[in-house]
């Protein structure tokens, strides 16, 4: 059975939607699957304002946080982080410049990777941040998975890299049938691969 690892960072709630919907996805295509999220970095108080990221902080919290050891288990990881200027966010970066030690033994090579992110509009750097994750996951000795156009619905999300919610100005976009259906086909396409790399 591939072992599939989900591991996230989200601010306001979307990340975490996509996150559990890939999982899902995962399972029903065979995976024995771990959902992980990256631990907030920052105070709590800092972002009380927002009503959205204050509850997503709540309800994850206390959930069992991503550590190497969720990448050294798995065949597959699926990562997850909202744009930043373009990159991932500061709290997912964190997270990988601490896997240093592992990939100095080479623990975090050969695996399939692909990712997901979310931005406020359309144009918000989601391609950028996909492409920002990859050449880390390249640094990894990782096999990159990425959904290209290898189905019908990446012509309705229109996402070859990975997939990418828009989340709206005031973070009241929830995840619609494309986007769904492409997270979907992002974990069934990655679990596959995984398996076919494992059966040689």
């Amino acid at each position: 059975m591939t072992k599939l690892a989900v591991i996230y960072y989200s601010a306001t709630g979307h990340g975490t939607k996509m996150a559990q919907r890939v999982a899902q996805a995962g399972e029903a295509a065979g995976a024995e699957v771990r959902v992980r999220h990256i631990e907030e970095t920052r105070d709590p108080e800092t972002f009380a304002h927002n009503p959205a990221w204050s509850a997503n902080y709540a309800a994850t919290k206390d959930l069992p946080a991503a550590t190497g050891d969720d990448i050294v288990w798995a065949d597959a990881v699926i990562f997850g982080s909202p744009t930043r200027f373009g990159s991932p966010s500061a709290q997912f970066r964190n997270f990988l410049d601490g896997l240093g030690g592992l990939w100095a033994k080479g623990a975090l090579a050969d695996k399939v990777y692909a990712g997901f992110t979310s931005s406020q509009t359309a144009h918000g750097g989601q391609e950028a941040t996909l492409l920002n994750l990859y050449v880390s996951l390249m640094h990894f000795g990782g096999i990159l998975v990425p959904p290209g156009y290898t189905d019908p619905i990446k012509f309705a999300d229109g996402n070859p890299y990975g997939v990418g919610h828009i989340t709206g100005p005031n973070n009241q976009n929830e995840l619609d049938e494309p986007t769904l259906a492409a997270l979907d086909h992002l974990a069934t396409r990655v679990v596959g691969v995984a398996a076919k790399l494992a059966a040689g």
